[in-house]
């Protein structure tokens, strides 16, 4: 393995080639190789969802499968919240779309490919000079729009796009295949650990990657849930839960001495002790799903106040003291549980 590729990111180094290597997008991925038989047909397409779900990596292995090796001479890549004016749009992209540079070596394909990333944050007069350029220059380009947000774009280009929709990425395939990174760097990656950077990274696979990489740093050969933790940051679920219980059961005192050793141990913000909170709520199968309701409620309202710029250890107590009123109404239920 040559020393560049060493270094490379893990994201980097096992992001897809091709369309087949493209993990938890199978209905997406159908649709696309459709196109891939006959690229004549091949629509403008926009990829819109959150985050890590794929959107980069599917739009680039489309490069590879219509090109080749020599992919980047048919592809414009831009990000387009770097590059963002109507001046990016009327020089480069149009001179690019001007000509159909795969058609001087791309066989059958008879278009160039141009790639957006985070076209949602393009000025509305830039996206207005888009909509002409997609228009006009459909003979000899076809654009790939990666966004988080579609309802940014405005409605003329959407209505020229076939739109597909990323959804977090399923929580098997994202444990395979971190698991089949961790083999190939020679680390074993137990499932517990697996598991627990799974459910850290919330779909986002970019993000569990970087933590699978990261956890390798710290240890040698086998990677278990307490490297994880560390490297994570997060406390441990049951603590967590620990901490909940105990203010439902209305031992308010033990709960807030629980609450500042996890924040004390982990360094955890206001904010980021309420989203694990809000994390363990619905992990918690003593407790009904209209109680759930009820304590997110509750979270909501002082997550809010944190963002407002309230303080945090006052609005914290606040909040375990609500779990402790709460509690009460519950009190029976939790008796029997327990």
């Amino acid at each position: 393995m040559a020393a560049s590729e060493e270094a490379l990111m893990w994201v980097e180094k096992y992001r897809p080639k091709t369309l087949d290597e493209v993990v938890g997008l199978k209905d997406i991925v159908d649709s696309l190789k459709a196109f891939m038989k006959n690229p004549k047909t091949m629509p403008h397409l926009m990829f819109a969802g959150v985050p890590g779900t794929g959107k980069t990596t599917l739009a680039l292995a489309i490069a590879h499968t219509l090109y080749g090796p020599n992919w980047k001479s048919f592809t414009l890549e831009l990000n387009a919240s770097d590059e963002r004016g109507i001046d990016t749009v009327r020089d480069r992209i149009k001179d690019f779309s001007r000509y159909s540079r795969a058609g001087f070596g791309g066989g059958d394909v008879p278009f160039a490919l141009i790639i957006l990333d985070e076209c949602d944050q393009m000025t509305g007069p830039a996206q207005t000079a888009l909509r002409r350029i997609m228009e006009v220059g459909s003979r000899t380009s076809r654009f790939i729009l990666i966004c988080n947000q579609s309802s940014k774009i405005i409605e003329p280009i959407q209505s020229r796009c076939a739109i597909f929709r990323f959804s977090r990425v399923e929580k098997q395939a994202m444990k395979q295949h971190l698991i089949d990174i961790a083999e190939k760097e020679k680390y074993t990656l137990l499932p517990e650990a697996a598991d627990r950077i799974v459910d850290f990274s919330e779909g986002d696979l970019r993000h569990a990657i970087n933590a699978l990489q990261t956890a390798s740093a710290y240890k040698d050969g086998v990677i278990d849930e307490k490297t994880v933790a560390l490297v994570i940051g997060e406390a441990s679920p049951m603590q967590v839960q620990k901490m909940i219980r105990k203010a439902l059961y209305g031992d308010f005192m033990e709960a807030r001495k629980t609450m500042y050793d996890i924040m004390g141990n982990f360094g955890f913000s206001g904010t980021e002790i309420i989203r694990q909170v809000q994390r363990e709520i619905f992990k918690m199968s003593d407790l009904t799903p209209q109680q759930k309701a009820d304590l997110s409620g509750v979270i909501g309202e002082y997550d809010f106040r944190l963002t407002e710029g309230a303080n945090s250890d006052i609005q914290l107590s606040a909040l375990l003291a609500q779990f402790a009123k709460f509690g009460k109404n519950i009190e029976d239920s939790y008796a029997d549980a327990k």
